[in-house]
C-alpha cells in the first residue's frame, strides 16, 4: 500500500489506516479455504504487532517533546491511555515500556515490529529488566535479539532475568526489595454474589499465611468439622482479619453496607418491580430477595430516598445536600457513579470534585460532580487538562487534553426500574456479621 514512512504525510498515513481498519471491519471469510484463514490469522496478528511498535513510537515521541517543553511529562499516561482505550494505570504502564523499547531496547522493539514478538512480551522483557542500568539493559536487549523466536512468556522472561542476573548479580536484591514494596491486598467481584480477596506478599509471608489456614483446616475436621477444607479456610481467614468470634453475637464486628435499590423491591412488591436487582456500589447486582435479607437481619438501618430522573432514570438528588462534596452530597455521587468517571478507568472513587472547577466558577452540586480515583482527580490538574458536563440531562463528562482531544464518558448507570418511577432508595445496614457472612461485607 506504501513503501516506506517518508512516502506519506501524516494525514495520508492517518486516512490509509482508516481504509484499512474500515476494509478489515467488513471482511468477510465464508468462502475462505482453511489455509488461507490460518495464513491470514499469521498476518493480522504480525500486524497487530506492528501497530504496537508505531504506538511505542508514536508514546515516545510526545514523551520527548513533552520533555523538551515542559521539563515533565506529567499526565501524558493518562492521554496515551484515552487515545487507547484503557485505564490511566495500563497508559502508564505503556508510556514507559514505549521510552524504554525507542530509548534503550532497540532490537526488541524490531522484534516487535517485524512480528516476532507481540506486545505482551516485549512489556515483560521491558519488565524483567527494569532494575537493570542501562548500559546492561542494553546487553541483555542485543544478547536476546537473535533468540526471540518461537519463546513463549515463561522463557522469554527467565532468559530475561537470567542474563540479567549474570550482569549484575546486586539486581536479584533490587529486584526482591522492589517486589516487596508493591505488597497489597485487592478485591474483585465474584459471580453469585462472592468476592475474590487477594494478597500479594512477599513468598514467606504468603507461605505461612496459607501454612496456618491450612492447620487450621486439619485441626476442624479433626475434631469432627463437617466443613469442607475450602470453607474452613475461608471463615477461619475471615475470623482472623475482622476479629469476629464465629460463635458470639457480641464480638462480632459492626460493618456498614449501602444498598440502592428501588422502594418496590425493598418491599417485596408483586409483579417485575418486585425482583428487581439491588446494587451495592464498589461491587455490583445482588438478587432482590438477597437484599431483603440483609436489611431484614441488619442491627441498624437506614433508608434515604435518591431522586431520579424520569427521562432516563439517571440519579439527580438525595435526601439532603451540604456547599462542599461531604456528607449526603458526597455520599449520593459516591453512590450514582460507583466507580472513577474518567472513560475506561474503573478504579474505585477515592475523591468527589469538581467538573468545572469552583475555581472558573463551577458550582459544588450533583449536577457538577463527579466521583474520581486519585490519579484522574490530580492529573486533570494538570497544564491543558479540562473537564465539562455534555449538553444532556444524562450527567456525562467530556474530557479534553493537552492535544486538544475530546473524550465523553458514558453516563452513570441508573438503579433498576429507575425509569419505570422517580424514586429509588439507598439502605444503610449496619450489622455484626459472621465470619461466613462477611463476604457481603467485603463486596461492598
Amino acid at each position: 500500500m506504501f513503501d516506506s514512512e517518508a512516502s506519506l504525510s501524516p494525514q495520508q498515513l492517518l486516512s490509509v489506516l482508516a481504509g484499512l481498519r474500515s476494509g478489515l471491519a467488513g471482511l468477510s471469510t465464508e468462502s475462505w479455504a482453511e489455509a488461507e484463514l490460518i495464513d491470514m490469522t499469521t498476518e493480522l496478528e504480525s500486524l497487530k504487532s506492528a501497530a504496537a511498535a508505531a504506538q511505542a513510537q508514536a508514546a515516545a515521541g510526545l514523551a520527548r517533546r513533552r520533555v523538551e517543553r515542559d521539563g515533565h511529562v506529567r499526565g501524558l499516561g493518562a492521554e496515551i491511555a484515552l487515545a487507547r482505550g484503557e485505564s490511566p494505570h495500563k497508559g502508564a504502564r505503556l508510556l514507559g515500556l514505549a521510552t524504554a523499547l525507542v530509548d534503550e531496547m532497540p532490537c526488541t522493539l524490531a522484534a516487535l515490529r517485524s512480528g516476532v514478538i507481540n506486545e505482551w512480551r516485549a512489556t515483560i522483557l521491558v519488565r524483567d529488566t527494569a532494575v537493570l542500568t542501562k548500559e546492561d539493559r542494553s546487553r541483555v536487549d542485543t544478547e536476546m535479539a537473535d533468540k526471540l523466536e518461537g519463546m513463549g512468556d515463561r522463557k522469554v522472561s527467565a532468559m530475561a532475568r537470567s542474563i540479567g542476573y549474570r550482569l549484575d548479580p546486586g539486581s536479584v536484591l533490587r529486584r526482591v526489595r522492589g517486589a516487596e514494596a508493591d505488597r497489597r491486598v485487592s478485591i474483585r467481584p465474584a459471580p453469585d454474589t462472592m468476592t475474590w480477596l487477594g494478597a500479594l506478599l512477599p513468598v514467606a509471608h504468603g507461605v505461612a499465611c496459607h501454612a496456618a489456614l491450612t492447620a487450621a483446616a486439619d485441626e476442624a475436621q479433626a475434631a469432627g468439622d463437617e466443613r469442607s477444607r475450602g470453607q474452613v479456610m475461608a471463615d477461619t481467614l475471615v475470623a482472623r482479619v475482622t476479629g469476629a468470634h464465629p460463635v458470639d453475637p457480641a464480638d462480632r464486628p459492626q460493618v456498614q453496607l449501602h444498598l440502592v435499590m428501588s422502594d418496590h423491591a425493598l418491599l417485596g412488591a408483586d409483579g417485575e418491580a418486585g425482583h428487581e436487582a439491588a446494587h451495592i456500589p464498589g461491587y455490583g447486582p445482588i438478587p432482590a430477595f438477597l437484599a431483603r435479607d440483609l436489611v431484614r437481619e441488619a442491627d441498624k438501618t437506614w433508608v434515604r430516598r435518591l431522586f431520579t430522573s424520569p427521562d432516563t432514570g439517571a440519579l439527580v438528588a438525595m435526601d439532603a445536600t451540604k456547599r462542599l462534596f461531604d456528607g449526603n452530597l458526597r455520599r449520593f455521587l459516591v453512590l450514582r457513579d460507583d466507580v472513577c468517571r474518567t472513560p475506561w478507568c474503573d478504579a474505585p472513587i477515592r475523591h468527589v470534585d469538581h467538573i468545572e472547577r469552583h475555581t472558573d466558577g463551577g458550582v459544588t452540586s450533583a449536577a457538577n460532580g463527579q466521583g474520581l480515583c486519585v490519579r484522574c482527580n490530580l492529573v486533570k490538574e494538570h497544564s491543558g487538562w479540562a473537564s465539562r458536563r455534555a449538553p444532556d440531562r444524562r450527567h456525562r463528562v467530556t474530557i479534553t487534553t493537552p492535544t486538544g482531544h475530546d473524550y465523553t464518558g458514558p453516563p452513570p448507570v441508573p438503579p433498576p426500574g429507575a425509569r419505570r418511577r422517580t424514586r429509588a432508595l439507598v439502605v444503610e445496614i449496619y450489622r455484626a456479621l459472621t465470619p461466613v457472612e462477611c463476604e457481603y461485607a467485603l463486596g461492598a
